[in-house]
């Protein structure tokens, strides 16, 4: 569907939580659901559930509410994820297994083609049908294997250093986990993940019960 105004990412950040919702309800037979149930299951008020929706056309029926298969199906393709992103993890330590294997196990749509390290011991590893290396390697890999997405596990240190390289070979995307935020061009697309802000708000909501 053709997009006609800016979404906000307020909006863009609710879609996948709307669609994983919807998967689960998918997995237990339910066909249809109105708005206001799904408010209950979310936690968002149908009022905005319906306005988010109704961004990119709406998708509901009056008096029946939502298929959810459909709604799933029109989320996935409004997200993009109606084809597969070949990607590349670099940085293999600890947290960059974890992801690749989170990566290999639930998210069918991202396919790990490489595996990149600063390390000469990444040479011992094997990991699924990816070519794995050093970081020497990976400007060249992106370039020649249509790389479209980098997630990036690499110590704060190397983070921009690894990014630059990225952005030189082409890359599109980085999911970045390397804790500082990335200077990029505005042509590439990140997300910059600092788990520590996710911990912080926690105790932040514990810290008067």
């Amino acid at each position: 569907m053709k997009q006609t105004k800016p979404i906000s990412k307020a909006v863009i950040k609710r879609l996948p939580r709307y669609r994983r919702y919807l998967g689960e309800l998918k997995k237990k037979g339910v066909e249809k659901i109105s708005s206001k149930d799904l408010s209950e299951l979310i936690g968002y008020t149908a009022s905005q559930i319906r306005q988010d929706l109704n961004n990119f056309g709406g998708f509901g029926q009056q008096g029946y509410g939502y298929s959810v298969a459909n709604l799933y199906d029109e989320i996935g393709n409004i997200l993009g994820l109606n084809k597969t992103y070949e990607i590349v993890v670099v940085g293999f330590g600890r947290l960059g297994q974890a992801m690749a294997s989170y990566i290999d196990k639930n998210e069918k749509q991202f396919h790990i083609a490489g595996i990149f390290d600063v390390s000469n011991k990444i040479k011992d590893v094997e990991f699924k049908d990816a070519f794995v290396s050093t970081c020497e390697d990976l400007k060249e890999f992106v370039q020649k294997n249509n790389i479209e997405i980098a997630v990036i596990t690499v110590p704060r240190e190397k983070g921009q250093i690894v990014a630059d390289t990225l952005v030189d070979a082409g890359i599109k995307g980085i999911w970045n986990f390397s804790s500082v935020d990335l200077e990029l061009p505005e042509r590439i697309s990140v997300e910059n993940v600092h788990m520590s802000d996710s911990l912080h708000a926690l105790a932040y909501y514990m810290k008067d019960k």
